[in-house]
């Protein structure tokens, strides 16, 4: 059996993208200044950023969470997810390098990167067979 075209796997998987990134979000919220500044954050004073960055991280868990319910129903939503993890890595990675090299952005990069990678290749196993067996 490819691991790739296990409609179960996937809806785990992306329920477990969707508590990450609502745990983040609820950290960039909640965390107080000094404890963002731990992994190297330079922190706003006035914190608007980080609770934006914060709101949108839930934002997105919640159509990770949609999309775990019928992986195979909700095309454009992985389509969607596919997108803004391999934006999230490009800009991630671009901005490790070009601008603040701080440790948990690099670690953030790969852990996205990889994320999307994992989920593409369920989309491409799932919809390829899809198509074969329409």
């Amino acid at each position: 059996m490819n691991l790739f075209k296990n409609v179960s796997l996937f809806r785990l998987l992306l329920q477990l993208i969707a508590i990450h990134s609502f745990l983040v979000g609820l950290g960039l919220i909640v965390l107080p200044f000094g404890v963002l500044s731990w992994f190297g954050f330079t922190v706003d004073p006035y914190r608007f950023f980080s609770a934006q960055g914060g709101v949108f991280h839930v934002v997105m868990s919640i159509g990770y969470f949609l999309a775990a319910r019928n992986p195979r129903g909700e095309k454009n939503l992985i389509i969607f997810i596919i997108l803004a993890k391999w934006i999230a890595f490009f800009f991630l990675a671009f901005y490790f390098l070009f601008s603040e090299m701080v440790p948990v952005i690099a670690f953030s990069a790969v852990s996205d990167g990889l994320m999307g990678l994992i989920v593409m290749m369920f989309f491409l196993e799932l919809y390829t067979q899809e198509e074969m067996d329409g």
